[in-house]
């Protein structure tokens, strides 16, 4: 018994209500999906970092090269020529990490910001300044940057985290 990981390309808006068939019938499957926040309060805040994809752990001697096909959402496996692309596992295992370290950052607007780098206010008061990212405020989607100006001293100052940009 041979199983390994291959996509699965889904209808779009779909991922979730195949995962969870999928999961139902026991298939091992892998949904890589990211918590945001949209600037809409209404609108979806956990969405798919592929969207209108999955990852399916199969053993297609035993299912057949047709597996999933009947399954409502579903396209199919995603395919070189006629033959559906085996994904490495250790791809897989490096993505569900990545996912975890995007987490554990506060999601996709903090990944890039480190302590020190130069950012660029984009909006408010201070639109225009560069300043250096000092912290991210835990629970919030709120940074805290020194910025720079009247008697040349850094100034700490609380922004949301929409309002820069790094340099």
């Amino acid at each position: 018994m041979s199983q390994n990981w291959y996509a699965l390309h889904v209808k779009p808006h779909k991922e979730r209500i195949v995962f969870e068939q999928l999961v139902a019938e026991d298939i091992e499957a892998f949904y890589p999906r990211l918590k945001v926040t949209p600037k809409n309060p209404r609108a979806r805040k956990i969405r798919p970092f592929f969207p209108g994809y999955l990852f399916v752990r199969l053993d297609l001697q035993e299912s057949g090269r047709n597996a999933l096909q009947w399954t409502p959402g579903v396209h199919g496996l995603v395919r070189t020529g006629d033959i559906p692309a085996a994904v490495p596992d250790n791809l897989i295992f490096e993505l569900k990490g990545r996912l975890e370290q995007i987490e554990e950052v506060g999601g996709l607007k903090f990944q890039q910001l480190k302590k020190g780098d130069r950012v660029r206010i984009v909006e408010g008061l201070f639109e225009g300044y560069e300043a250096i990212f000092d912290e991210r405020i835990r629970g919030r989607d709120r940074v805290q940057v020194l910025l720079t100006y009247l008697n040349h001293r850094q100034h700490p100052l609380q922004l949301n985290v929409d309002e820069v940009q790094k340099l």
